[in-house]
């Protein structure tokens, strides 16, 4: 038999029941690493492809890399904790119903276990044992009505993942600059090859944690990043007509 990723004996799945769902923040790092990555390497690629120097990409790059991964943590944060006080104002909701309509509530959570395929006394059993406990009502409506997790991801821990792997995923691409032997395309190409195997990692481990094929999971990231190099290194090279003037002799 395969190996199952739990146990299924009665001690098992108490201890398991009783230890709750644990949030998840591997999105918002996975989220953080490929955009931190992604950012910095556009920036490096804009200015190969405009033939400014490699300290003209360091600085910039360096420069967006700090604002851009501050600016995700912040809307990070924001989004998560928008969540939180959606979820709170529901449940505030749900109880001033319970209060005053109760008979209304109960049909709804008599509704939602007919919609799943219990009848009869078993319903009603259901029914009377949920409605008991106000909290446990207000427990259901949240996940059975609205179709929310009870507890969500910190926002500050999100947006300290997400700030945290931008930094130190987007910082890499910038390595080379720090490597005199590297000097002129070197810069360039160690960078992009640097930019290749961070993205390249980042979506193999997305795919060890999640269980998904490992290299395609790290191919799909890659081929993302990369396009998103391309198009910058383009603009770069098209515009580079436009800011000869700044190149540093």
């Amino acid at each position: 038999m395969t190996d199952l990723e739990h146990g299924h004996r009665p001690t098992e799945i108490r201890r398991r029941l009783a230890a709750g769902h644990r949030p998840s923040y591997l999105p918002a790092a996975i989220l953080g690493g490929i955009d931190g990555c992604v950012t910095t390497i556009a920036v490096v690629a804009s200015v190969a492809g405009a033939g400014l120097p490699g300290l003209v990409a360091f600085v910039l790059g360096l420069a967006s890399m700090v604002a851009d991964g501050f600016s995700m943590a912040v809307s990070n944060y924001q989004a998560v904790k928008s969540e939180d006080d959606a979820r709170e104002r529901l449940r505030q909701r749900e109880g001033r119903h319970i209060d005053q309509v109760p008979d209304g509530e109960r049909d709804e959570i008599r509704a939602i276990f007919e919609a799943k395929g219990f009848e009869g006394e078993a319903l009603e059993t259901i029914v009377t044992t949920i409605t008991q406990d106000r909290d446990r009502w207000i427990d259901v409506m949240i996940q059975e009505e609205y179709g929310l997790p009870l507890q969500g991801p910190s926002p500050a821990i999100a947006g300290l993942a997400t700030f945290s792997v931008f930094l130190l995923v987007g910082s890499l691409p910038l390595v080379p600059f720090l490597i005199p032997m590297l000097a002129g395309n070197g810069y360039f190409v160690a960078s992009a090859g640097m930019a290749a195997i961070a993205l390249f990692g980042v979506g193999y481990g997305k795919g060890i944690v999640l269980d998904m094929p490992r290299w395609r999971a790290g191919l799909e990231t890659l081929l993302m990043g990369g396009g998103a190099s391309a198009i910058a290194f383009a603009f770069g090279y098209v515009l580079e007509p436009l800011i000869g003037g700044l190149r540093i002799e």
